[in-house]
């Protein structure tokens, strides 16, 4: 697969929504596919940055025609309860690691978004995530 300008372009962020803030050091991977019977092409990956934002996802080879972006968003789970543990008392910590353990501390290990692309186009594509819950749209 090559790359040239006409390809298409992919861009994405994420927000946490049940802190109101950009979810950080997330781990981001882009793959591409000529159709749908098509093999997956693994182009590489990034990972999320202060705002939330991958600012350097891997060029589209020119004959993409369908996208996937996996999140990894158990591993920025872990470690954002993780961070809130710190911050409290250590019995309290120890309560909330005993409860965590239990009922894990995200029902969505991972978020796969796979959709069609248009060569010349760009697409951002925004996920809103919480611990049980995502929702993804083109964003512009």
């Amino acid at each position: 697969m090559s790359t040239t300008a006409t390809t298409a372009s992919v861009s994405t962020h994420i927000l946490d929504t049940s802190t109101g803030r950009p979810a950080t050091d997330v781990a981001v991977s882009l793959a591409a596919r000529s159709g749908s019977g098509a093999a997956w092409v693994a182009l590489g990956g990034s990972r999320t940055d202060a705002d939330g934002r991958c600012k350097d996802l891997p060029a589209l080879p020119v004959e993409t025609a369908q996208v996937r972006l996996d999140f990894g968003t158990e591993a920025y789970f872990v470690s954002r309860d993780q961070a809130g543990e710190q911050a409290r008392d250590q019995a309290e910590a120890q309560q909330d690691a005993s409860r965590a353990r239990d009922s894990g501390t995200s029902f969505f290990p991972e978020v796969t978004i796979t959709f069609t692309v248009t060569p010349g186009e760009h697409y951002h594509v925004p996920l809103l995530l919480s611990p049980f819950g995502y929702s993804v749209y083109r964003g512009s």
